[in-house]
């Protein structure tokens, strides 16, 4: 089984990825496992369709490696399906990109200490500490603990939301009448449950999250306005500066004010780089974040890292 899944045939939700998922499965999608014999063709069968939602492996193999990048650094690749999700433990130093490719993608992610999941992601600080609600380039993402898990170097969308979190099924059932992971319109907290449990986290251990690629501003009354994307072929990169525990789930935003459940694919690579150090401007651009970095680094020399 895939460690991306979605509503598409990529996935053990068995759907062709061309088919509306609205409609009745045909003849032709029938799959034949009355014997050993033919599970294992038809196994192999929908393995050959599955490439596109699938993990490349070697992540060298990417046809969509990013500018600049050497395919061998990569140790990551994939194409998160509409409505998917997936999940990596990444090194110290790591580069990750996002990249929406139609301009319907919208990433939301959870991030976790991978030595001690105890420590998470923590939105109000992400906001508070740099002085800024709005995400984009040099923003930090921190944690509860005070330090920095991950920091933004590059991004041209501009259209993120560290505001609403991701969207649950109460909300989902409500607006499209499913919020089943298998089904046409999954929740994001749904698959966040999923991606969770395959590295021994709960739904109790799941915080808010941020999202990338679909905008929110907050008006001077204070409603939350969606503004949506920035058009096709925007991206987001990030650099690890812990060892994380990535969670993304691609799913339409919660505010997206459109009836149908619309939301694209959306690519993820990551490969081998250097956490940010004291030479780096963003490093002491405040005394706050300062004092965040020098947190991260004492924790992470104590460890060895």
């Amino acid at each position: 089984m895939t460690k991306t899944e979605g509503p598409t045939a990529a996935t053990p939700h068995g759907r062709h990825p061309t088919a509306n998922p609205l409609q009745p499965t045909g003849v032709r999608d029938l799959h034949l496992t009355d014997s050993v014999r033919s599970a294992r063709d038809d196994a192999r069968a929908q393995g050959g369709q599955a490439g596109e939602w699938m993990p490349y492996l070697p992540a060298s193999t990417t046809p969509h490696c990013p500018p600049g990048v050497d395919p061998a650094d990569l140790v990551w690749a994939e194409t998160v399906a509409p409505g998917g999700y997936t999940h990596k433990v990444l090194a110290r130093g790591s580069r990750l990109r996002f990249d929406d490719p139609t301009g319907d993608a919208c990433a939301h992610l959870l991030l976790f200490n991978a030595l001690e999941p105890v420590e998470r992601l923590n939105v109000a600080d992400t906001q508070k500490i740099p002085w800024q609600a709005y995400l984009g380039v040099n923003h930090p993402l921190l944690s509860g603990d005070g330090r920095v898990m991950a920091v933004v170097p590059g991004d041209s969308s501009g259209r993120h939301d560290a505001f609403c979190g991701t969207t649950t099924d109460a909300w989902n059932e409500r607006k499209y009448g499913d919020a089943r992971p298998e089904g046409p319109s999954p929740s994001g907290r749904g698959l966040f449950v999923k991606a969770a449990a395959k590295h021994g986290l709960s739904r109790r251990d799941l915080p808010p999250g941020v999202s990338f690629f679909q905008g929110v501003r907050v008006e001077a009354d204070g409603a939350l306005t969606w503004r949506g994307s920035a058009g096709p072929g925007t991206h987001v990169e990030l650099v690890a500066e812990m060892p994380l525990l990535v969670l993304v789930a691609n799913v339409a935003h919660p505010l997206d004010p459109r009836s149908a459940y619309v939301v694209g694919p959306l690519r993820v690579h990551a490969w081998r780089g250097l956490a940010t150090g004291p030479g780096e401007e963003r490093f002491s651009a405040t005394p706050e974040l300062h004092r965040a970095y020098l947190n991260t680094v004492d924790y992470c020399e104590a460890r060895g890292l």
